[in-house]
């Protein structure tokens, strides 16, 4: 199974290049199916797959996608109606 992590520009390393940080592990990511890095799309937020940003997203949809995949991971409660969390 493959999976597809959201993440936010932070900087822009070079035309091809930007930093991405997905849940607080920034990496360089490459942006070249995003038609190039730019100063423009800081602040954005992007699917990293295997190095490269492979879709630009909601800063919603970033969001609720990390919350799943921490519960996922077990590093956040899930929400159900016995928890009271909905």
């Amino acid at each position: 199974m493959c999976i597809a992590i959201p993440g936010k520009v932070k900087s822009i390393v070079n035309e091809n290049t930007a930093t991405i940080d997905m849940g607080g592990i920034c990496r360089d990511v490459n942006m070249d199916l995003m038609g190039g890095a730019n100063e423009s799309q800081i602040g954005r937020h992007f699917l990293v797959h295997v190095g490269y940003a492979i879709a630009e997203i909601s800063e919603e949809e970033s969001e609720e996608t990390m919350h799943l995949l921490r519960q996922i991971a077990g590093l956040e409660e899930i929400d159900t109606p016995e928890s009271g969390s909905i």
